[in-house]
Parts: structure tokens; C-alpha cells; sequence
């Protein structure tokens, strides 16, 4: 008897309840999916007579649970106890943390037009032309199978999570990363994967959840790109309102490049993917019916009101465009107070630099008012196939001539950040493995050339180069030896060079008074520092380590106390509105933080 209970377990199960009133949709159940795939026991989730497997993003997401819906979770098999006590933590975590979108506040019109009135998506004015979205499909030359295709879209999606870790809109990555997995496992062909798309897109219409369909055609466009299938969108040289049923999530950085003045949606919602990435590039957006709208209209977009203004009259567009002079001065202040130094109330200046990963993000931190890089996050610059080494010269170039002051931090890849024309042996811990400054031994030659190329790049500026997961001073001694010998090999001059070390294990925090005889300047990586510190995985799914532990700024001070050499700090916790302030007390003189973040740390830093 007793054996037979063991090869037949009895299944165990509990029961969760949705207290999000944005119902458990795809960020979260993405999360969900992805703990459960951990597990090797059989985990279901029942909701009204219907049970679907939870280790897949689409079929958990078709049960459309809604705020106050109960569902069962059922597991089965080995550690089903374990898996049901962790899913159990995680779902309560994610219904607590998961922000409601809040219906902004309308301001009074006043306007002589016809008026029609929509759902706000993104505050602003825009008076211009309207344009009908339209797109076409090419079909290029493509050499890659819809498997390659498929891996391709998979790693795509997980460098954009990885590149904007720190952008509260990351999550949106993930959440499309685990729902193309979820469904690419099961196709063999574009032709069974676009069958799947439409059958589960169908199981969302008039749900809640109606709005994450674009989701699904989006990781389809993704797919189907790889495969020479491209879509070609042309918009007007001049100012335009942009007039669609409902735009793609990956589109709206297409939009970004384009003279867009506003945008209106027909069939969205304010919490879709697609919304909240408009107002997280500040785009003037409305959800509306368009269908009385028509192609080359002039019209008035006023989204602080939530309306449209069809045939305004001269009084109407005086009155839109001194609205829309009142917001351009308002930004145009605010970017000119980004440029302003960031001083304590007591008069000390703080240098607030910016965290990049290419050309693009530089450009964008020296618009923001960033002083320099305190953090050049050299992985993203080496993408699906290794660049060259004229390649690298030349994005190295192009970042260094917007700053004078920057930090380049050597290869960091491993544990949660993989390349893949790097093999790294499968490690049962790779946040223990190989990562950041032990690349140096594993793949020399990788180093190597990337070294090169800095040097190159350089050219007599005072660059610093920094060195990962340094945990002894012998490790820092050998690898800056190393760099030493390749500036030899290529016959080039580095003594305008600095070399430093991040401080993220713990070991260095008590070999300081050795590290500082043979570094030039140190950067604490608080992300990495607090993971080790607490022994928590910093991407564990339901364990989070907390970064405002006194613990951490406990750290962070022995560090500022002994170190003799520059500190800075160039972790999440440097941006962090509550951890300022103590930080500064400390005695920080020098924050990098996510480049979009520069004037908000510079206003809180004001106020100290």
C-alpha cells in the first residue's frame, strides 16, 4: 500500500482569488507560468469547470480571470507541496504589486466644434492633419527555418527585458518572451503558429483582457520579420494625428522617429501594452471611435480634456494652440532645469550620471542632463553575432565623444545574461559560475579584442575601465595585467586610462585596505552587492531581497569609510527616491542612475 501511494500520489491543491482590479492578465500570469515551469510535478489551475495547465502563459491566460474570480491550483507529483506554497507567495505577491492604471482626471473645454469624446491615454494638445495607418507586408529573402526564427524572436524579446531592466515597463518583454515560448513549443510551421495565435487570440475577445490580443499578432509580426515577412509603414513628412484601430507595442518606437503629434485608437484599451508604452514615450493618445473621423481633417486633439474637436473654429484652434504653448514651456523649462547642477539644500554639488547600453541611450542621457556614464553596459553592444572589432571601435567612438567623463564596464554576461556565441557549461548556480571579470580566463580572446577596441576608442581621453565581480585583489592585479599586455601587443599607449573594480561580492568589503593600494576608483553594483549579501537570486521569482535593508546601507558605509579612491554608486538603489537621502548622509558624492531617471534624482537631490 505504501508503494502504491508513493507511485501514485494524492494531488494537493488550493484555492487563489484575484484581488487586482486588473484581473490576473499577462505581465503577472507570465511570472506565474514561469514559477510553475520550474517544477517538474503536473500543475493545473481549475475556474469554472474548466482546467488548463499553468506552465503555459496562453492556456492560463484563457481562463480571463477577473478581479473577485476563484480559482483552484492543483498540483501533482514530486515537490507538489513545494510548488503549490511558492506559487501560492508569488500570486499574493503579484496581486499586491500590481498597480492599477488610474483613470486621469479631466480638465473643463470649452470648445465650438463637433465634439467627440474618448478615454485618456496620454495627457497633451495636438492640432494637425489626421492619417490613417497603413501597412504593407514584403516578403524578402530569408535562409532560416521558423525554429531559428522562433529562438531568434525568443532571445530578442529577452535582451529588450534584460536592456530595460530598470524601466517599470520591462515587464511587457517578459510577459511576450514567456507567451511566444509558451505557444512556439507546440508549432512546427508560421503556418500552425499563426493558426494558434488567431485560436487563442479568439478566447479573449470581450474579456477583460480583449486589449492583450495586440500582444499575440505582435510576437506573430516578431516571428514572421525574422523569416523576411517585414512590414512596411510610411507616415507623412509633416505634423500628423495618427488614426488606427490599434497599434502593436513594438510600434511605438517606430512612431518616436516620425513627426507624430498625437495618436487615437479605436479598439484598446488604457491598460493595454500598446497605452502604456504611449505614455511612457509622453505621445498625446486617446482611445476613441474613429469612424467619423476622415483621412486629411484638421482636428484638435485635447487630451487633457478626452476629446476631439471635428471642424473647430478659429476661436477652438487659438484656444488649443495657447494650451499647447503652455505645455511646450512647461517642458521646456523642465528640460532646462535638467541641465542644471543637482545641490543639497547645505550647497554640495552631486554628480548624477547616467547607466547606458549604446549610442542611443548616450544620446538620450546627455539630453536628460547627465554629467557622463558612470555605467557603459558593454553586453548590449555584443548582440545575436559577435561584432567585429571595427564594429565595436566604432560604437565605442560614437559613446565617447558625447562624454568626457565614462565608465566602461568590461563583458559582463552569465547568470542571467547570456550570449549566444558564448558556451558557458550549464552550471546548477550560474549566479555562482562563470560571470563578469572570470570571462578573462574562460574566453581570453573575447577580452581581448574588446579591450582593443577600447583602447582604440580612447584615443588620449581619460577613460576608466571597470572590472565586474571582482572578489580578491590578485583577480584585479591579473586582469588588469592582462589589459596591460594587450595595450603592449598593439603598440598603444593606455597610461591615460583608469582601472577600477565594481564592488558587488562581498569579499571585497574587507580587502578594501588592500584594493586600494592598486585600484583607481571604485562603483558599487548595490543589485548584485544586496543579492549576495541575503543569498537571494536577484531574478528568483518569489524570493526579493530587500534594497533599503539597513544591512545594505550598512555595507555601502564601510565602504565609504574605508575606501581611499573615488566611490560611486551605479546600481538601482542610486536611483531610488527613498534611498537618496541616506545615501547622500553617507557621504556619496557621485550616483549613476537609468538614464530616463537623470532629472527626477536631480529634483531629489535638490531637496536634501
Amino acid at each position: 500500500m505504501f508503494l502504491f501511494k508513493n507511485l501514485f500520489p494524492k494531488p494537493l491543491s488550493t484555492q487563489l482569488t484575484v484581488t487586482s482590479n486588473n484581473g490576473f492578465h499577462l505581465r503577472p500570469v507570465a511570472q506565474f507560468a514561469s514559477l510553475a515551469k520550474s517544477f517538474s510535478c503536473h500543475i493545473t489551475a481549475t475556474f469554472k469547470d474548466r482546467t488548463v495547465d499553468t506552465k503555459g502563459v496562453n492556456t492560463l491566460l484563457s481562463l480571463s480571470l477577473e478581479r473577485g474570480d476563484t480559482f483552484t491550483l492543483i498540483a501533482k507529483g514530486k515537490k507538489a507541496d513545494e510548488a503549490l506554497e511558492k506559487l501560492q507567495l508569488l500570486f499574493e505577491t503579484l496581486m499586491h504589486d500590481d498597480k492599477e492604471i488610474k483613470q486621469i482626471e479631466r480638465t473643463a473645454y470649452r470648445y465650438q466644434g463637433s465634439i467627440l469624446e474618448g478615454e485618456i491615454i496620454s495627457q497633451g494638445i495636438a492640432i494637425a492633419s489626421t492619417y490613417t495607418y497603413h501597412t504593407q507586408e514584403v516578403q524578402h529573402k530569408s535562409t532560416i527555418q521558423f525554429e531559428e526564427a522562433l529562438h531568434a524572436s525568443v532571445r530578442e524579446l529577452d535582451i529588450l527585458y534584460t536592456k530595460q531592466k530598470e524601466d517599470e515597463n520591462a515587464g511587457i518583454y517578459l510577459a511576450q518572451k514567456e507567451l511566444l515560448a509558451s505557444l512556439g513549443d507546440t508549432c512546427q510551421t508560421l503556418a500552425e503558429f499563426e493558426q494558434r495565435i488567431e485560436e487563442e487570440s479568439k478566447k479573449l475577445l470581450g474579456t477583460k483582457l480583449d486589449s492583450k490580443r495586440s500582444d499575440y499578432q505582435d510576437i506573430l509580426q516578431r516571428v514572421k520579420k525574422h523569416l523576411g515577412l517585414e512590414v512596411n509603414v510610411t507616415f507623412p513628412d509633416r505634423p500628423f494625428i495618427l488614426l488606427c484601430n490599434d497599434l502593436l507595442p513594438s510600434e511605438i518606437d517606430t512612431l518616436l522617429d516620425t513627426k507624430v503629434a498625437g495618436v487615437i485608437l479605436k479598439e484598446t484599451s488604457v491598460n493595454s501594452h500598446t497605452a502604456i508604452l504611449l505614455r511612457a514615450s509622453g505621445i498625446c493618445s486617446l482611445v476613441a471611435n474613429t469612424q467619423s473621423l476622415v483621412e486629411n481633417e484638421t482636428i484638435i486633439l485635447d487630451t487633457h480634456s478626452g476629446v476631439v474637436v471635428q471642424d473647430p473654429s478659429s476661436d477652438d484652434i487659438q484656444k488649443a494652440k495657447e494650451r499647447l504653448e503652455k505645455d511646450t514651456t512647461h517642458k521646456e523649462l523642465s528640460a532646462k532645469k535638467r541641465f542644471e547642477s543637482a545641490t543639497t539644500q547645505k550647497g554640495k554639488h552631486i554628480k548624477v550620471f547616467a547607466n547606458v547600453t549604446d549610442i542611443n541611450t548616450a544620446k538620450e542621457a546627455k539630453e536628460n542632463g547627465a554629467e557622463g556614464i558612470g555605467l557603459l553596459r558593454s553586453e548590449f553592444l555584443f548582440k545575436d553575432v559577435k561584432p567585429s572589432l571595427e564594429k565595436q571601435h566604432k560604437d565605442y567612438k560614437e559613446i565617447f565623444d558625447i562624454f568626457d567623463d565614462i565608465t566602461v564596464r568590461t563583458l559582463d554576461v552569465g547568470g542571467d545574461k547570456n550570449l549566444p556565441y558564448i558556451q558557458i557549461d550549464s552550471e546548477d548556480n550560474p549566479f555562482l559560475g562563470i560571470r563578469g571579470v572570470r570571462l578573462f580566463k574562460t574566453h581570453p580572446e573575447l577580452l581581448e579584442e574588446q579591450l582593443h577596441a577600447i583602447f582604440l576608442a580612447a584615443d588620449n581621453k581619460p577613460i576608466k575601465i571597470m572590472f565586474p565581480m571582482v572578489s580578491s585583489v590578485e583577480e584585479f592585479i591579473q586582469t588588469k595585467s592582462f589589459a596591460q599586455d594587450v595595450a603592449k601587443k598593439y603598440q598603444l599607449d593606455i597610461s591615460n586610462l583608469l582601472f577600477g573594480i565594481m564592488i558587488e561580492v562581498p569579499s571585497v568589503l574587507f580587502l578594501l585596505e588592500s584594493f586600494n593600494d592598486v585600484v583607481d576608483f571604485y562603483s558599487i553594483g548595490t543589485n548584485d552587492l544586496t543579492q549576495y549579501l541575503f543569498a537571494i537570486e536577484r531574478t528568483h521569482s518569489v524570493l526579493k531581497a530587500d534594497e533599503l535593508s539597513p544591512a545594505v546601507f550598512s555595507a555601502i558605509e564601510t565602504i565609504l569609510n574605508k575606501a581611499t579612491k573615488p566611490v560611486s554608486i551605479c546600481g538601482e538603489l542610486a536611483g531610488n527616491k527613498d534611498a537618496i537621502p541616506k545615501l547622500l548622509n553617507l557621504g556619496i558624492e557621485t550616483l549613476s542612475v537609468a538614464h530616463k531617471c537623470i532629472a527626477q534624482t536631480k529634483e531629489e537631490i535638490r531637496n536634501v
